[in-house]
C-alpha cells in the first residue's frame, strides 16, 4: 500500500490512478497532517508526498516519519515543483528519493519499483 499526500486535486488523482493501475493500493490525503494520520493507521510500504501543503509540509511529514521508530523504515518520495535540481532539503529531511514536477506517471512508477523491488517483482511490474 502507498500513501499519497498531495493538496492539488488533479495531481493527487493522476498519481493515485497511476499507482492503482500498476497494482498498488493507495490511500490519498489532501494535506500533510492527514497523510501522517494515514501512515500511522495503515503502515504503508511507501509514501509519496508533495512539499507545499497545508497543515504540514511534505518535508515535515518526512521528518515525522523518520522520527518515529515504528515508521522510519518506510521509503518516502518527495515530489515537488518548488525544489531545484540538486537541492538538499528533501534529503536533509530524510527523503528516500526526490521527483521533480512536472513528472510523467512512468517516472513515478519506475521510482516506486526501484524503492519496492520485492513488491515489484512479486507483482510483475
Amino acid at each position: 500500500m502507498i500513501v499519497v499526500a498531495e493538496d492539488h486535486d488533479d495531481i493527487r488523482y493522476v498519481v493515485q490512478r497511476s499507482l492503482e493501475r500498476a497494482g498498488h493500493r493507495v490511500v490519498a490525503a489532501a494535506d500533510g497532517a492527514a497523510a501522517l494520520a494515514a501512515v500511522r493507521e495503515h503502515r504503508p510500504d511507501l509514501v509519496v508526498t508533495d512539499v507545499d501543503m497545508p497543515h504540514m509540509t511534505g518535508l515535515d511529514l518526512c521528518r515525522a516519519i523518520r522520527a518515529d521508530d515504528d515508521l522510519r523504515h518506510i521509503p518516502v518520495v518527495v515530489a515537488s515543483g518548488s525544489l531545484m535540481p540538486g537541492d538538499g532539503l528533501a534529503e536533509d529531511a530524510g527523503a528516500s528519493a526526490t521527483l521533480l514536477k512536472p513528472f510523467l506517471p512512468a517516472q513515478l512508477l519506475a521510482l516506486v519499483a526501484q524503492l519496492l523491488p520485492s513488491r515489484a517483482a512479486s507483482d510483475g511490474i
